[in-house]
């Protein structure tokens, strides 16, 4: 975990979500599915002027007894999970008079039992007059929002999903809803960017989960499981001088949640490489402007330390005066240590050229890392000034501040990689094993893909001993989450680790369809959902996943 002293922002705890529910009623239309919409008032606190679902904040009726005695469940369906469908069909009924209930006989509500209830008056007591119960047995959880840190109001609220009776049409409450509208979800979302419909971030990522669907008993199918599809607390940062929102899988989020773990929207994500990205007191990014299809937005160089301690650069990045020069400035000129994750051209050809203009400035920092193998390509030549094993311990330190990066010995993407743990923060410099938005190439001979997944094994398990939430790759944003959650630091490990076997598994039946055929043919329909102007990088990690299919079965 961080440490508060090293955090950029002074901590704001957010504020406390309050529980609610909302519904995505559902029907067939002419052109197939459709979903219930309404507009919130221009004068509402949350969303004015939004197009919703229909849903509000849980009320204690809804969990009572009372309520539970006049309601059908499903076996599986638990006291919190019943409360939420409690919630979201009383809030359909007051604010569209949209009414989820049955009769004795089965029958559902019709029209004429919705008209002969009063929106204003108890709901639950109203029905048992009316010998209608709850079908909350009929509604099911389909994903889980938690709303924004860095808002002044905020909801834990489920989003429910149910199919509209026959013969009820919505009428809206002109209070709290407006212009109630069927609408398939592609379509929703088409008119929100032509500037004709606003809806916020979690209702267009609800709607784009929606959209490849084509029939209400679909989506229950997919949903006849306790557990939603996800659950998500997006956070927010500025891009090209934007608002951007971000859910935990998507490139920005683990960033965020780094230089920003309050929520406070202060951090801006646009790629720069003429200054340096601020991560935290004492780690900066500087990111080489190198950028291309193996390299991403560029190579990240890391200055990691303070005044106090001096600093230590990781991967000094390819040959490039004005890189170095600004890595140089970024450290105050007190640069101690400059390390490199491995040998490759866009890494550690800066290291002596840096070393040298730090030596023309008085200090001559010591080259580390480990040096490149015979396998290694020509332009990976690399010799440091001393290796590191594989355990060691690099210290900066100073009279107020001590930081620590432990070397863990990385070998599958090179032979020579490493990663570095800063100890005292919980966070990896993973150099090119774990990559943010792209997985990295392994390239035999000097990559072996049976090293690279023994090496994630040894990341995940430092993950669990250093508690580590965050991974600092050279390519890419920030990855990670706060410890335990979804996509944290173990869980982006395992994500990656459970994707490469897929694809070994794709590999292995279309080498057994095909054994006569050539490494082109497997490649062609092995990685048929990889781009053809990407498929001779895929044919590298293509040839290491065959060297490790024939070692191993």
């Amino acid at each position: 975990m961080v440490r508060p002293t090293q955090l950029l922002h002074t901590p704001r705890p957010p504020a406390t979500p309050r529980p609610a529910a909302t519904v995505l009623l559902l029907r067939d239309g002419a052109q197939g599915l459709e979903v219930l919409m309404t507009r919130r008032s221009m004068t509402a606190s949350f969303a004015p002027g939004a197009y919703v679902f229909p849903g509000g904040g849980i009320e204690a009726s809804d969990a009572s007894p009372d309520t539970f005695a006049h309601t059908r469940r499903r076996p599986t369906q638990d006291d919190t999970r019943l409360t939420q469908a409690v919630a979201a069909i009383r809030e359909s009924f007051e604010e569209l008079g949209i009414l989820l209930a049955r009769h004795g006989d089965g029958r559902y509500a019709t029209s004429a039992d919705v008209a002969a209830l009063d929106r204003h008056a108890s709901f639950v007591a109203q029905c048992a007059e009316r010998g209608l119960t709850l079908a909350a047995d009929e509604v099911f959880v389909l994903a889980h929002w938690i709303t924004d840190r860095d808002l002044p109001r905020r909801f834990d609220v489920p989003f429910l999903v149910a199919r509209v009776p026959d013969g009820q049409e919505p009428v809206a409450d002109e209070q709290e809803q407006f212009e109630p509208v069927w609408v398939r979800p592609g379509d929703a979302l088409d008119r929100h960017r032509a500037g004709q419909f606003f809806i916020i971030f979690p209702t267009i990522r609800t709607l784009e989960r929606l959209r490849p669907f084509e029939r209400a008993e679909d989506v229950l199918v997919s949903c006849a499981g306790e557990q939603p599809w996800f659950v998500s607390c997006p956070r927010a940062g500025y891009l090209g001088g934007k608002e951007q929102r971000y859910m935990e899988h998507e490139s920005p989020f683990g960033e965020l949640a780094l230089t920003c773990p309050d929520g406070q929207m202060l951090h801006h994500l646009d790629w720069q490489n003429d200054r340096v990205t601020s991560l935290l007191r004492n780690v900066q990014r500087l990111t080489c402007g190198n950028p291309g299809v193996m390299t991403g937005p560029g190579t990240n160089s890391y200055v990691v330390g303070d005044p106090d301690t001096g600093h230590i650069v990781i991967d000094p990045g390819p040959e490039d005066p004005e890189h170095q020069e600004r890595l140089w400035r970024a450290a105050g000129g007190d640069i101690r240590l400059i390390a490199c994750t491995h040998s490759h051209p866009d890494h550690s050809p800066g290291a002596r050229p840096l070393q040298a203009l730090c030596e023309r400035h008085g200090r001559r920092p010591e080259l580390l890392g480990l040096a490149s193998r015979a396998t290694s390509r020509p332009a990976s030549h690399f010799v440091p000034d001393r290796e590191l094993a594989d355990g060691e311990r690099v210290v900066l330190e100073g009279p107020e501040h001590r930081h620590t990066l432990r070397v863990i010995h990385t070998p599958g993407h090179a032979a020579n990689h490493l990663c570095l743990v800063l100890e005292e923060d919980g966070l990896l410099f993973s150099g090119d094993h774990v990559l943010n938005g792209s997985t990295t190439v392994v390239d035999p001979p000097d990559g072996h893909m049976s090293d690279y997944l023994a090496s994630l094994d040894r990341l995940e398990e430092a993950c669990a001993a250093d508690r580590i939430e965050f991974i600092l790759p050279a390519h890419g944003y920030v990855l990670g989450n706060v410890y335990g959650d979804p996509h944290d630091a173990a869980d982006v490990i395992r994500r990656l680790r459970a994707h490469r076997l897929r694809r070994e598994a794709k590999i292995l039946a279309v080498m057994r369809a095909l054994p006569e055929g050539t490494m082109q043919e497997w490649l062609e329909q092995a990685y048929d959902d990889v781009p053809p102007r990407m498929w001779p990088v895929a044919m590298r990690s293509l040839t290491a996943h065959v060297e490790r299919l024939r070692e191993v079965v």
